[in-house]
């Protein structure tokens, strides 16, 4: 008995001496991980560990049907909205948008930095009008996307997440949002997780965001990259908004990425739609056999000869002398023009170096497919041999003589 007694005032001792720090309670935009431990009608209860317990708006643990996404004894990710010093509670919140229901609540929102979600009610001038925690706030007309809106119609009557960044007054206090604070930040986690996929040879989604002379800008998600002109398909393109549009998804191919002194835009990186499309020179040889006639738009003209596409991506080559059809020509432009639509004749077609000869004489056609005649050796003239022979024949010529 005295060995239980003397070992239980060790402990006391010890604990005396070595105390547990007591666990600080989270405050107001911590991030906490708890359990669910019971649901209501309006609320779910977490705990958080440490008799430390927190709710959650049932709202905001639903999908866009109603559907609640939880059940007790789920594990739960959340961000401390306010602490109730009275009860010890803690209001959460998923951190992604938050119902607001009073002016208390909205400062709390403020003062914490977490998005609220706002009914857009009007187009005012300069901006939007929005109802959040029974007020009308406004949101300025550059704070309503990333980038600058024109039309802001679209938005009236949708339910968006927005960053309090002002709130002044009394009772009915002036209330300004930014929704683009929210948006930048989402971009910002997904860009993290986009460049993590960045390599050579990957392929991802992404949207138009702008057309150059020299090539289209996407969005892969937070991270911007441009696709050439010449990387927009195998055949000729004039200018990118020949293929694409602004707001346009796409699918493409990254090439290369390379460092930048730009601090807004590290990296550059290079995009192909190309890369993802069939290589026409693949069955070009099968498609097109020599002696075939085929139509063609003339592309280009050269003093050597006329390009000729026989389909995006493919050219061929009708070289000067296959243009005249037996009449000697010096420029091509004097049979052609950039734009005609021509019937020429496939002469042969080299995958490897990607060329194709063409020849605009339809006669070439029909010689391409018949088969090559023998060719025959000239005979010589009756009396005429070799320098030996010649020689010895005007030696007997002479020998008669005398």
């Amino acid at each position: 008995m005295a060995d239980t007694e003397d070992f239980e005032a060790l402990l006391r001792q010890y604990d005396r001496e070595h105390p547990t720090p007591a666990k600080a309670t989270p405050q107001a935009g911590d991030h906490v991980r708890g359990t669910i431990i019971s649901i209501d009608a309006e609320r779910a209860f977490v705990d958080l560990g440490g008799k430390v317990e927190g709710s959650i708006d049932i709202a905001e643990l639903t999908d866009a049907e109603g559907t609640l996404k939880v059940a007790e004894g789920d594990s739960i990710e959340a961000v401390v909205i306010s602490n109730d010093e009275r009860t010890g509670t803690l209001l959460l919140g998923t951190g992604t948008q938050r119902h607001v229901h009073d002016t208390g609540e909205l400062e709390e929102a403020f003062r914490s930095g977490l998005p609220v979600e706002g009914l857009v009610s009007a187009v005012t001038k300069g901006g939007l009008e929005v109802q959040v925690a029974g007020l009308r706030a406004f949101c300025p007309a550059s704070q309503a996307d990333i980038r600058f809106v024109e039309d802001l119609e679209p938005f009236v009557g949708q339910h968006l997440s927005f960053r309090v960044t002002r709130i002044e007054g009394g009772r009915r206090p002036n209330v300004v949002l930014s929704r683009r604070a929210v948006l930048e930040e989402e971009r910002a986690a997904q860009a993290e997780a986009i460049r993590a996929r960045l390599e050579p040879g990957a392929v991802l989604p992404g949207v138009v965001t702008s057309l150059k002379d020299f090539g289209a800008f996407v969005d892969l998600g937070g991270v911007e990259g441009m696709i050439h002109v010449s990387e927009l398909a195998y055949g000729r393109v004039k200018h990118p908004q020949d293929l694409l549009s602004v707001g346009q998804a796409v699918e493409v191919a990254v090439l290369r990425i390379e460092k930048s002194d730009n601090p807004r835009h590290p990296q550059r990186i290079a995009l192909s739609l190309r890369a993802l499309a069939a290589n026409p020179w693949q069955q070009a040889g099968e498609r097109y056999a020599a002696g075939a006639r085929v139509r063609g738009t003339v592309t280009r003209l050269q003093p050597f000869g006329a390009f000729v596409e026989l389909e995006p991506g493919l050219e061929g080559l009708v070289h000067i002398s296959e243009l005249g059809a037996g009449r000697r020509i010096t420029h091509p432009r004097e049979v052609l023009n950039e734009g005609d639509t021509v019937e020429v004749t496939v002469l042969g077609v080299d995958t490897e170096k990607q060329r194709i000869s063409l020849s605009l004489d339809a006669d070439v056609a029909d010689a391409a497919e018949m088969p090559a005649a023998p060719r025959e050796e000239p005979r010589a003239e009756p009396g005429v041999g070799t320098f030996g022979e010649l020689l010895r024949q005007e030696m007997e010529k002479r020998g008669k003589k005398k």
